[in-house]
């Protein structure tokens, strides 16, 4: 009886403590957001110079802030996501790993030049002037903020890119009319809708399948992963090499293409090197079982994951603040549309602090979607998913196919899930396995063996992907850049209206 009670008291400790703790997080947010728009507002006005438009460039980097915040919360989330829901990753370090590696592609690598977007969106007959510049560009990163945040708080991994070009064009259009928007390149950004998380499905299902059938279908998985692991962990190392020097490094270097190719190749090499002793000797006192051949997956997942996180700050950091540049640029020498703008060093600061707070803020909701709610990982799978996001921008650029980050990542956990479902329903096993023979009892026949079959076979399908998960992100992804566009057309009136 003694003690009953005492477990009673036990857990109503654990429930007041689980209150307060998120009781203190729902008021520490407020707080670090305040922090952080005091931050901003401080650095800005140190590193400006003033004038008649100072205001607009406070005011603006404030909405950059609020952008990068929502990237942070949002597209990271594709890099994570995978990772923790193997159990490669917990969420906390995660999250300390990705806002590192954020941070630091943002801050050492981010995009030296940025060229202005509206150069390539808008093509007004009439020159801007400078006022209506900056606040198409302000009406474009709110609406693009709004948006993406409002999908965060769905959980819906939608692309940042597609959010800021949908803003621009709404903004732009409201500003100038349809005639102004670049028809030809918004019909690149809808292909990519559909070549994006096809090209990362398929190179994720091809992974996934080689290595199931190499290793984890083989009498011996363990001799089998010590031939194919450390081929898997070279070609990550070639493929990473190429990925940051064309996509990661543009800022410090841009080699020719056979100089990229080399590198591939040497990091391969080096890679197989350092990995063939390290698996050998992982893999000693393994079981002879899927579970343990996935943990020779873990640290090179890792490793994946904070690549990715680097390239993508390096790469994304310009979604956040490439609007801000170009309203800097517009405020100290009129409207940049024509040319390329510079990216200083405080506001490629800004957009990597805002990812960083913003991913630990409200990263978690997305990052669950991505690595657990969709279909179930391991480290085998969320290996395949990262090594395919990799690849698939490298390919998509060799051909000059435009395609987005978030939909490339989530495809290939689509791809890898699918593969999954497709392998489980056709029969297709593991040849290592005694296949389980079926028997049917004459008392369970409904009516004839036929229909017992039947029915056995139906219960037997199993559905390994989410539908509800995949018909959702779809519809994101395809209301992105109408919803943006709205909602920015809306905003630049309502701006403008305040402005005077």
């Amino acid at each position: 009886m003694a003690k009953s009670a005492l477990d009673k008291d036990l857990k109503k400790v654990v429930r007041l403590e689980s209150a307060t703790y998120a009781l203190s997080r729902s008021l520490a947010t407020p707080g670090i957001l305040i922090v952080l728009l005091i931050g901003v507002i401080a650095v800005v006005s140190l590193s400006i110079h003033q004038g008649p438009l100072s205001y607009f460039v406070i005011v603006a980097s404030v909405i950059g802030a609020y952008m990068a915040l929502n990237i942070g919360a949002n597209d990271v989330a594709n890099n994570m996501g995978p990772a923790v829901g193997s159990r490669a990753l917990t969420l906390g370090h995660a999250l300390v790993i990705a806002a590192v590696f954020e941070a630091a592609g943002a801050i050492l690598a981010g995009g030296d030049v940025v060229k202005t977007v509206a150069h390539d969106l808008l093509r007004p007959d009439e020159t801007l002037s400078t006022s209506h510049f900056v606040l198409v560009m302000m009406a474009a990163m709110l609406a693009a903020g709004m948006w993406i945040h409002l999908a965060t708080i769905l959980g819906a991994p939608v692309s940042t890119t597609h959010a800021i070009v949908g803003g621009v064009v709404g903004a732009g259009a409201s500003a100038f009319g349809l005639s102004v928007v670049s028809w030809p390149i918004i019909g690149t950004i809808a292909a990519s809708w559909v070549i994006s998380p096809v090209l990362g499905g398929l190179i994720a299902a091809a992974l996934l399948g080689f290595v199931e059938r190499a290793v984890l279908y083989r009498k011996d998985r363990i001799a089998a992963a010590r031939r194919w692991v450390p081929a898997l962990v070279a070609l990550m190392a070639g493929v990473f090499a190429m990925y940051l020097v064309t996509k990661g490094l543009r800022r410090v270097w841009q080699p020719h293409v056979s100089l990229v190719l080399v590198f591939g190749v040497v990091f391969f090499g080096l890679g197989w090197i350092v990995a063939s002793p390290w698996i050998h000797e992982r893999s000693k006192g393994l079981e002879n079982r899927r579970k343990h051949v996935a943990s020779l997956f873990t640290l090179p997942l890792i490793f994946a994951a904070a690549l990715l996180s680097f390239a993508h700050g390096a790469n994304d950091v310009a979604n956040a603040v490439g609007p801000l540049a170009a309203i800097v640029a517009a405020a100290e020498s009129g409207p940049a549309v024509a040319g390329d703008v510079a990216l200083p060093f405080w506001i490629l600061a800004i957009g990597a602090v805002g990812i960083c707070v913003g991913l630990a803020m409200f990263g978690p909701r997305v990052i669950r979607t991505v690595g657990e709610q969709i279909t179930r990982m391991d480290a085998i799978r969320a290996y395949c998913v990262a090594l395919s996001a990799a690849i698939t921008v490298l390919v998509a650029s060799a051909l000059g196919l435009p395609v987005s980050s978030t939909h490339i990542a989530v495809g290939a956990v689509f791809g890898v899930g699918f593969l999954r479902e497709y392998l489980s329903n056709t029969g297709v096993t593991n040849p290592a396995v005694q296949p389980r023979t079926l028997f049917l009892e004459p008392s369970r026949l409904n009516k004839t063996p036929e229909a017992a079959l039947k029915n056995y076979q139906k219960r037997e399908r199993r559905r390994l992907v989410r539908r509800q998960h995949a018909l959702g992100i779809a519809a994101a992804w395809v209301v992105t850049v109408p919803a943006a566009s709205l909602l920015a057309a809306l905003l630049y009136w309502l701006i403008g209206a305040i402005a005077g």
